[in-house]
């Protein structure tokens, strides 16, 4: 029992660190809509692996890297129809992973720890994708924090200095997608969007900088995660949902402070 927990507290730990950083960026960009687009239509990929019985995190990152191009390829292209696209991706995503799993062989009862995930089944080659996942997260807004701040807030800025906006955009819905595969087991496709929104959201009402507002929301995430680890230890329930449920008891209390 001690090893689940202690696993769940890790992943919490590296889950937080990839929460702060890509949160805090989807918040400030208003990409929720396409972060959901992307986590949902990843099914498709954790189906095919399931079908093919391939490593679930090789071919889920693949196929949600697939579908992460096409979606930066319609966002330059047909950006007035963007929303219209996404709800496209999420559906034929979600139909695929549906339509692959019903020609599987066997029963999968594990299909449910992707759905709602369950932080206490992460194991060693989870924390070990992880790991990896939050080396790229931190070097890649060490290099280019000016260029995703520009990104964000002025993107004529990046045009005026050469440098090609879409592709910096392009790179911020990659790492997504990565920070996003690494969080289905834990978190769950269903619940990943509200645990990447949820501590940016009460960070963004107590900072004034964004490298401050990815510090807090990163340390908020932990916080959330090992009290519902813990809660969930203590009363034998479900702990991501504990976990969503303390993180927006949290941001309706923040919602309180005046600005």
């Amino acid at each position: 029992m001690w090893d689940l927990i202690s696993n769940s507290i890790y992943a919490g730990v590296l889950l937080s660190i990839a929460i702060g950083i890509i949160g805090s960026l989807i918040v400030i960009n208003k990409a929720s809509a396409i972060t959901g687009s992307i986590a949902h239509g990843s099914f498709g990929g954790i189906g095919l692996a399931i079908f093919l019985g391939s490593s679930v995190l090789l071919t889920t990152t693949v196929f949600a890297l697939f579908l992460t191009l096409i979606l930066a390829f319609i966002s330059v292209k047909y950006p007035n129809r963007l929303d219209s696209f996404l709800g496209v991706i999420w559906a034929v995503g979600m139909s695929l992973g549906i339509l692959f799993l019903s020609m599987a062989p066997g029963y999968h009862s594990d299909v449910l720890s992707y759905l709602f995930g369950n932080i206490l089944l992460v194991d060693s080659n989870d924390l070990k994708y992880m790991i990896s996942v939050d080396i790229v997260l931190i070097i890649s807004i060490i290099l280019l924090y000016n260029y995703f701040l520009a990104m964000s807030y002025d993107r004529e800025f990046l045009y005026l200095r050469g440098i090609n906006a879409n592709l910096i955009y392009t790179l911020f819905l990659i790492l997504t997608t990565l920070s996003i595969v690494m969080s289905v087991r834990a978190i769950g496709i269903i619940l990943v969007l509200a645990l990447f929104t949820i501590p940016p959201l009460i960070a963004e009402r107590f900072t004034n900088k964004f490298y401050k507002m990815i510090i807090l929301s990163s340390v908020l995430a932990a916080v959330f995660t090992t009290a519902g680890i813990c809660i969930s230890a203590k009363y034998d329930i479900a702990p991501t949902p504990a976990i969503v449920i303390i993180a927006t008891a949290a941001l309706f209390l923040s919602l309180l402070k005046k600005n």
